[in-house]
């Protein structure tokens, strides 16, 4: 590789990191009080949602079971 190529390749990869650094100092953390908030939303959907497929897959369970041990 050549001095120029690889001063080149130092370069971008210098903007890029520049790039990524000014992209973090756009972003808008939340409060203390907003992440809480956040955090248990996220946790209760979670345990309702893994309630009701804990309950579909009891009731197809059942319907499945109960398909297979029908006699005629």
């Amino acid at each position: 590789m050549a001095k120029a190529e690889k001063t080149e390749k130092n370069s971008k990869i210098k903007d890029w990191f520049r790039g990524i650094k000014a992209e973090f100092k756009k972003i808008i953390w939340p409060d203390r009080n907003t992440l809480a908030k956040q955090t248990g939303a996220v946790i209760a959907v979670s345990i309702v949602l893994g309630m009701i497929i804990a309950m579909l897959d009891f009731v197809f369970q059942y319907g499945v079971d109960f398909l297979v041990n029908i006699s005629f």
